[in-house]
């Protein structure tokens, strides 16, 4: 079959391996969508992503398809079934699965990040990963459940009560999820900023209250001039050191500031405490999906929130490595990798 498997940085190979076969209480999956995360972009860079990829991993880790194939004790599931994957496998018997904080598991493992995953035209996972998928939902869409899962966390944490006002830097895919689940939230304004114009029109569609251009215009005087006061929670989604500190800036009295982005590993950022003191303002990060994958795709299922709108593009395979490689293509939208049918 074909497979991206990852080898070091920058060095992404397009090539012939063998179908795995499921093993005992394990699923083949026909793949038929992978999203390209953030998270690809930095393995492919060389720095680390949520976990450090060994060299010969087959990547992509947003991916459904349909069952083909199942191993021995395999219940619930049959050959035939669409599903999608969560990810994260927890062992269940560490400290932290046992303490309720599953995605700090010792023994985690991460298909498409430590071991093989959805850039292939077949993955095997243990059944207990797979989820299954209504017949009217896209492959595409269940293949953003692993995303709107991870946002599900940090929406969590972001501790947004109805009628506040929330500020979204980024209008990238993760930034377009956080603002529709921030107005389910129940919050009354949404802004988002946003420098690239088409990403700041698709933000207005998906129900943007106030749209800001940070190379054109000042967010403080642009939120004066709109009579917003008090900010709640600021979520940043672009992993920019520079956003964050912006975000911090602007965060109202008693806010939280989400560092949901993705920086580089060695990124640092330099706070006074005695800002933050005088304001109450908290700052958070989010990590992965622990628990949230069946509320994501309950999420895309009803219809409630939209996660096709900021798919550019559906790319065979063999466009990957560019794709990684290009981040003007990249800054267009969400590219899916169709691996097959």
């Amino acid at each position: 079959m074909k497979a991206a498997v990852f080898y070091g940085k920058h060095d992404l190979r397009i090539m012939d391996i063998p179908v795995p076969e499921p093993g005992s209480g394990e699923v083949q999956i026909r793949v038929r969508a992978c999203g390209i995360c953030g998270t690809d972009v930095h393995i492919f860079e060389g720095d680390e992503g949520a976990a450090k990829s060994p060299p010969g991993t087959v990547l992509g880790h947003e991916f459904a398809g349909e069952i083909t194939g199942t191993g021995r004790g395999v219940t619930g599931f049959r050959v035939g079934d669409r599903v999608c994957v969560d990810p994260n496998q927890l062992c269940g018997v560490c400290d932290y699965c046992r303490g309720g904080l599953g995605h700090y598991c010792t023994s985690m493992i991460g298909y498409g990040t430590t071991a093989n995953g959805g850039f292939a035209e077949y993955c095997v996972v243990p059944v207990s990963q797979v989820y299954r998928i209504e017949d009217h939902v896209t492959y595409e869409q269940a293949a953003m459940t692993e995303p709107v899962a991870c946002c599900l966390h940090g929406i969590d944490m972001s501790e947004i009560c109805p009628g506040d006002t929330v500020v979204i830097y980024g209008a990238g895919m993760i930034g377009l999820v956080m603002l529709q689940l921030a107005r389910l939230s129940g919050a009354a304004v949404t802004a988002v900023v946003e420098p690239v114009e088409e990403k700041r029109a698709m933000a207005k569609k998906l129900g943007a209250d106030i749209v800001i251009d940070p190379y054109a215009q000042n967010v403080r005087q642009v939120l004066r001039e709109n009579g917003i006061g008090r900010v709640a929670s600021v979520i940043e989604c672009a992993g920019r050191t520079d956003t964050i500190l912006e975000a911090i800036e602007i965060a109202g009295p008693k806010a939280v500031v989400m560092m949901f982005g993705l920086t580089k590993p060695d990124d640092t950022i330099e706070v006074k405490p005695f800002d933050l003191f005088k304001r109450e303002v908290v700052l958070k990060a989010s990590y992965i999906n622990p628990y949230t994958q069946k509320r994501a795709i309950s999420l895309i299922g009803s219809g409630r929130i939209d996660v096709t709108s900021m798919i550019c593009r559906v790319a065979p395979l063999e466009e990957l490595p560019v794709i990684l490689a290009d981040p003007k293509l990249r800054s267009r939208g969400k590219y899916i990798i169709r691996t097959g049918g």
